[in-house]
């Protein structure tokens, strides 16, 4: 079954290790196949993984996107500790990523890490630091 992707004028869609930029016009694209995929809206760059957890999500990303996934896999498991360490309510967040991240399934994995940016935006609001 084909992935169905409407795109909007301009915007830009990662598929595998291409960028696809689209025209002026909106566009549907239909995709077959088994590469990784990403909108440009839910790409992060690794200048605005500025927090723990947004790095995180962009070690995902890494991985999601890269041939071999497991190179990045201790860099992650080392930022999980810490994280965990500092604040153990990402447990369950962490518990869900990783069992994407054990089947293979980083995509899974990155909409879940999103979650936990959310947990840690609230975090860091309830203690008074700014995202800036």
């Amino acid at each position: 079954m084909a992935l169905i992707i409407d795109l909007k004028p301009e915007e830009k869609i990662l598929i595998g290790s291409a960028v696809i930029i689209n025209d002026k016009q909106r566009t549907r694209l239909h995709i077959s196949g088994d590469t990784p995929i990403l909108r440009e809206k839910d790409v992060m760059q690794e200048e605005d993984a500025a927090t723990p957890c947004r790095k995180v999500y962009f070690l995902i990303q890494c991985m999601y996107l890269a041939r071999n996934p497991r190179e990045y896999h201790p860099k992650y498991f080392e930022l999980l500790k810490m994280i965990q360490t500092a604040a153990p309510s990402t447990s369950v967040f962490f518990a869900r990523i990783n069992a994407h991240i054990v089947q293979g399934h980083y995509y899974k994995a990155l909409r879940e890490a999103r979650d936990l940016i959310t947990h840690e935006d609230e975090l860091l609001k309830a203690s008074g630091v700014s995202m800036g």
